[in-house]
Parts: C-alpha cells; structure tokens; sequence
C-alpha cells in the first residue's frame, strides 16, 4: 500500500471495525480509531500498536468528531444507533451523519468509506424502517466534500455477528420453529473475510471512490434454506420449519430476542428487514477487488470453528457503553445530587491476592454468581421478556475480563489487576447502576475485599425498585464474598460486614 494519510475507523470497537483496523495496522497504515471510551479501544489485543491513535470520538457530539477528523485523509463510518435504545434510531443516524459531513468537510476530508444495507425500495414492498435509515445515511455522507464510497451488504457471515449468532441459536434452540413469511425471502450472504478485504480494497482502489457497490458472496438462497444449510455444517438435526404466514416482523422480533443473546436493539431492526430481498443487483467491485468469494457453506464452517477455539476477533456483544456514568465517576455522592444509592459490604481475607482476583475476575457466564444462581437466572429470564439481554450472552473468555467485554448482563467498564472490576448494567432497569469489586492490600497475606452495588434511580419506580432490593443485596453480598473466598482457597479473616449504605 502506497503513502497515505492517517485513517479514521469511526466504530472502532463495534463488530466490522475491530477486524478492520487490525487489517489495517497490518497493511502500514496510520490509523486513528475513534470510540467513546480510550480505555475499551486500548483493551484491544491491536490497542498498544505503534501505528495506532486511540481518540475519544461520539458521533453524536460535533466538537469529538470534529477534532477526530482533523489531520485524516480517509474516514471508515461504520456507525449505526440501532443499540442505543433511546428515541429514533433513524433520526439519531441521520443527525450522526450531518455531523460527519460538516466535519469532514471543515477537516478537507477526501474519503469516505461508508459499510450499508443492500435493498430496493420498491412500491409492493417498502424497504423496512433499519434498511431506509442505512441508505438516508449514504445520501447524507455523499453531500459532503469527500468522496463517498458506499458498500451495501446483506447479512454477513461470520463468528460474532449479529447475523451468525442469530442464525446459530435459532437453529440449535428450535427443533421446530414457527416461520413467518420472511422464511422464504432471498438473500445474499457475504463472509465477512470478503467485507474486510473489500473495506480495505476501497482504500487502496481510486476507482471505487464516489461508487455506491453491491457486495455480496457467491450464493443465493432464502432463510429456510440457510436453516438448513447451518444444520448440515453444525451436525445437528434439520429445523423443523411450520408456516405461520401471518406472523408480523415485531413478533419474530420477540421470539428471536427470547431465544438468542443478540440486545433486542439489534434484532428488531435486523428481523424487520428479512422481508425484503436483498441480492446484488451491480456486480462491478468484482472487478475493482478482486477476490476469492466465499460460500455460505464454508463461511458457517469457518464461523463455527472458531466459535468452538473461542478466537472471536470480534463480537456483536462488544457494541455497548464502556464509559463509567458521570454520576459514579466521583467519589462525592452528593455530586448527584443525593440521588445516588449505595451499598457495600467489605471482609478481610488471607492469602494471596492474585488468587481472589483470579477468581473474582472469572466471576459470571460459566462460573456463576458464587451464590444465589437461581435468582440471577431469574433475573435473566424476567430482563429477557423484557427484550434486555439476560443471561445468555455469558462472556467471551472464562478466565480473563477486558474494558467492553459484554459479561452476561453487565459490560466490563474498568479492570484494574488485582485492584478492582466494574460492571455496568445493562439488564433492563428503572435507572443506572454499578457492581464493583475492590480489592486493597494491607498488612503480609491480608486483603480488604470490598463489594459496592451503586444505582442512579430514574423516578419513584427507581427508587422503589432499589428499597424492593435491598434486603436481597444484604444476604446476597456476605454470602457471595464468603463463596469467593472459599474458591479462593483463603481463610477469612474477619466476617463480611456492612460497610456503607444510603
């Protein structure tokens, strides 16, 4: 790759753009990659590369993206507001990408690669509501300075995404599953092995500047057909698959968030759009990029085996906050106005610090709770019908917590070695909260362990919701500290004790 100047991955952490900006650290390139947390950018196995500039960046906040721009050449925009859950995804897309465009074009930007939808907007049947915000942002960003190359893709194929994930546990949830109509829909898979190269293709080819392209894989096929297809590569049992032709898109959309991990965010959207074909219709990046396609059959395998060796490069569930609230970012709890609610229980233990930590970190997904699992199983089940992520996402490494890793309810917020772990929640609540581990040295083979739950209240729902709690919060945190403890192998020293509550 010849001489160029600094790129910018804006989504750096999302799905696509942290197998891309790996791609392209490798090829020699400058990258700046853009997100909202530096430390979850930093997380990453590429994060300490010398090539690489991590910057805080929201697209939503002009003077972040302004600045992020500043110095680059070419900008990947791999944005996308479907997980946010607040208002219009649509509407939050659209003010995202006019803000691209006047920062771009007060940087001089020269290039924008932009990673779309495939589909056509026909009379008979109306692209869905995710599909019309993809193509409206391609619109926007090419009224800009920059040239706008826009790839439109249909479901990608590959070990994390959101469409392999849903296609993996419908499949091996649902020996018999209730078909809307959408089943027999086509579709266009596409490896993301060939987006990738694609992407980077785009940044070396001058021709594709300025091209909207269809990219798709070699094969063409409805969904029941890629049911099918998944079942003969992951050994398992044909779907039985009986009509429900009457079954509407947001009723799939339910079924679906019940029986896989991925946030209802992302499957709403996704399932709504399953009713539109989406085939290449303009085959010339063929020609500008070649490569060899890959097939739905080998893709499935490829995303498969590496399921199975957990070498996941990236993740649908790495998409979430990282950042620590600005309410809990400060030690003074009047700073929230006296709004914010907090317990702690704290416990002396003996031993080896490196030991607890291990076991703390590990905390979750296969290891469980260290007490009351049940009850989290139970919450898990309840923030599913609620259309939150439950249980089911477990967490990507059993042993090791990262800045960003999705851990089945929370997110990894801050990870200080044999310091402290903090979770965010994400599970559906009436308000915002915490779950910190600290632990503090003291004298020879002694160790502070300290747990605090802190919960920002949205309301008098807040409110009673964090008092309805709290009794659950005082048995559960003693026995989880004394659980830790014991798998810890270390003595306890001095019995957990509340420490602090408001």
């Amino acid at each position: 790759m010849g001489e160029m100047g600094r790129v910018l991955v804006l989504g750096s952490t999302g799905y696509v753009g942290g197998r891309l900006v790996p791609l392209l650290l490798e090829s020699g390139c400058r990258v700046r990659a853009a997100g909202r947390s530096i430390e979850k950018i930093r997380a990453r196995p590429w994060g300490d590369h010398p090539n690489l500039e991590p910057v805080v960046a929201d697209a939503f906040r002009f003077s972040e993206l302004a600045k992020a721009v500043m110095g680059c050449d070419t900008a990947y925009y791999l944005v996308h507001s479907m997980t946010k859950g607040i208002g219009d995804f649509s509407d939050l897309d659209r003010a995202a990408a006019c803000n691209m465009v006047e920062a771009g074009n007060a940087a001089g930007l020269k290039r924008i690669i932009y990673l779309s939808g495939l589909g056509e907007d026909l009379e008979d049947m109306p692209l869905s509501k995710h599909l019309k915000s993809r193509a409206e942002v391609g619109r926007i960003l090419a009224l800009g300075q920059a040239q706008c190359t826009t790839l439109r893709a249909a479901m990608i194929l590959g070990s994390g995404s959101a469409s392999f994930e849903i296609l993996r546990y419908l499949c091996e949830r649902l020996p018999v599953m209730l078909t809307p109509r959408w089943v027999n829909t086509k579709t266009q898979p596409i490896a993301i092995r060939n987006v990738l190269q694609y992407l980077v293709g785009c940044l070396e080819n001058e021709e594709t500047a300025g091209q909207i392209l269809d990219i798709g894989g070699p094969d063409v096929l409805t969904y029941a057909e890629l049911f099918r297809l998944y079942a003969e590569e992951a050994g398992i049992r044909k779907p039985v698959l009986i009509p429900m032709p009457f079954m509407s898109p947001r009723l799939s959309s339910y079924w679906v968030n019940l029986t896989t991990p991925v946030p209802m965010g992302l499957v709403r959207p996704l399932v709504e759009g399953l009713r539109n074909e989406v085939i290449c219709r303009d085959n010339r990046i063929r020609d500008m990029i070649p490569q060899e396609m890959v097939s739905c059959r080998v893709a499935i395998r490829r995303a498969l085996q590496r399921t199975e060796r957990m070498a996941l490069d990236s993740h649908c569930f790495d998409v979430g906050d990282a950042c620590i609230p600005e309410w809990a970012a400060r030690e003074d709890a009047s700073y929230a106005g006296g709004a914010e609610k907090r317990i702690s229980f704290a416990a002396r233990l003996q031993g080896d610090i490196a030991e607890v930590w291990k076991i703390i970190e590990r905390i979750g997904g296969e290891h469980g709770w260290y007490y009351g699992d049940p009850l989290w199983r139970l919450r898990g089940w309840l923030d599913s019908l609620l259309a939150g992520p439950g249980l089911k996402r477990g967490r990507r490494d059993q042993e090791r917590a990262r800045i960003g890793d999705a851990l089945d309810f929370w997110r990894v917020v801050d990870v200080q070695e044999e310091r402290r772990l903090l979770l965010r929640a994400e599970m559906r609540l009436p308000g915002e909260a915490l779950l910190e581990f600290r632990l503090t040295p003291h004298w020879e083979n002694v160790v502070e362990m300290k747990m605090t739950a802190s919960f920002m209240p949205r309301g008098l729902p807040g409110i009673a919701y964090w008092y309805g709690l709290y009794p659950l919060h005082m048995v559960m945190f003693s026995n989880m500290i004394e659980n830790i403890t014991q798998a810890a192998g270390m003595h306890l020293y001095e019995a957990p004790r509340k420490v602090n509550s408001q």
